[in-house]
């Protein structure tokens, strides 16, 4: 998930930076900012009076197909599919590049050979050539290379297609669940969670490339996003080769999705625990969806905004570590 791409605006309404909805862009119903203010209103609830509100939501249904048919704690993963799907229902030039130098195709390529290793670990149909590669870059290649040969309808087609009945598959699996990808063993749930963030992240960058503003997802799929985001903390601190063993850090998220976490720093000293408060070393608060594009490898670490208190050097160390687990 790495790219040259800022991290998104802070703030309450998330709409810094050219991104974020309004009821302007609802009104250009063959506007791709529109749809996607409507599909942002039909995820969140907060919809405008009526009768404007069945107008918008009949236009919205119209326009996109929904997001697949799972269980709940899948639907954040299903909805940033679907928004991104809007995204790509209006691309124009599919050889446009995005980000790592890949053009839309290829993104979209990328995101069908990951989402494919977490199907495959999970049971789910797995679609494209046959996985020769275990990681990330490998499968990547593989795929690139498959769809390369293909028209970018037809990429889209099957990456929309495989992420829909992993969703549905998933009604069948137990969250926590342990499952293998990219030999990295976790909860079902986080690997689906992951598989949302780089979704939402990589929509985010196609979307300002083509100078759309994209709505943020509702506040009921940050949560558990950023709740994710700060149990990988530790890991993040050891992948970086920085000792968090015996130290903790309370982490406080501003803005709808956020919250307030105590965050053991090392991976022998339990998980994050939201709520939880009692002699923290360090301190960091800052704004959800930043901190969870910056996780996922948007943004310099040291131009991240944030206060901290305590042991800011410790705090500084946790920023620094803490886009460790992103990659493309």
């Amino acid at each position: 998930m790495r790219g040259d791409h800022d991290a998104p605006g802070r703030g309450g309404d998330h709409d810094a930076a050219g991104r974020g909805g309004d009821h302007d862009a609802a009104g250009r119903g063959g506007d791709p900012t529109g749809r996607l203010y409507l599909d942002a209103l039909m995820e969140a609830g907060a919809v405008p009076e009526a009768p404007a509100r069945s107008q918008l939501l009949a236009a919205a249904r119209a326009r996109r197909r929904p997001m697949a048919p799972g269980p709940e704690w899948a639907a954040p993963y299903a909805a940033r599919v679907a928004a991104f799907d809007a995204v790509l229902a209006s691309a124009s030039d599919w050889d446009t590049v995005i980000v790592e130098g890949w053009t839309l195709q290829e993104l979209v390529a990328h995101l069908a050979a990951k989402d494919g290793l977490v199907a495959a670990a999970a049971g789910a149909p797995v679609l494209g050539p046959p996985i020769g590669a275990g990681d990330a870059l490998g499968r990547t290649a593989e795929v690139q290379a498959y769809e390369r040969g293909r028209a970018p309808e037809q990429t889209r087609r099957d990456w929309r297609a495989q992420a829909d009945a992993l969703c549905r598959h998933l009604a069948g699996l137990d969250r926590d669940t342990p499952i293998t990808s990219e030999g990295l063993t976790f909860a079902a749930g986080d690997h689906v969670l992951a598989r949302g963030l780089e979704t939402w992240i990589h929509a985010d960058d196609a979307a300002r490339t083509f100078g759309l503003r994209l709505p943020h997802p509702p506040a009921e799929h940050i949560h558990p996003t950023a709740d994710l985001c700060a149990r990988l903390l530790p890991w993040t601190m050891l992948l970086s080769g920085a000792d968090g063993a015996g130290r903790t850090l309370r982490l406080t998220l501003t803005g709808p999705g956020g919250g307030e976490w105590h965050v053991p720093l090392g991976v022998e000293d339990g998980v994050a625990v939201e709520g939880a408060r009692g002699g923290e070393h360090a301190a960091i608060s800052c704004d959800v969806v930043e901190f969870c594009f910056l996780l996922g490898g948007r943004g310099a670490p040291d131009a991240f905004r944030a206060e901290l208190s305590g042991d800011a050097a410790l705090a500084r160390e946790v920023l620094a570590c803490a886009p460790a687990l992103s990659g493309p």
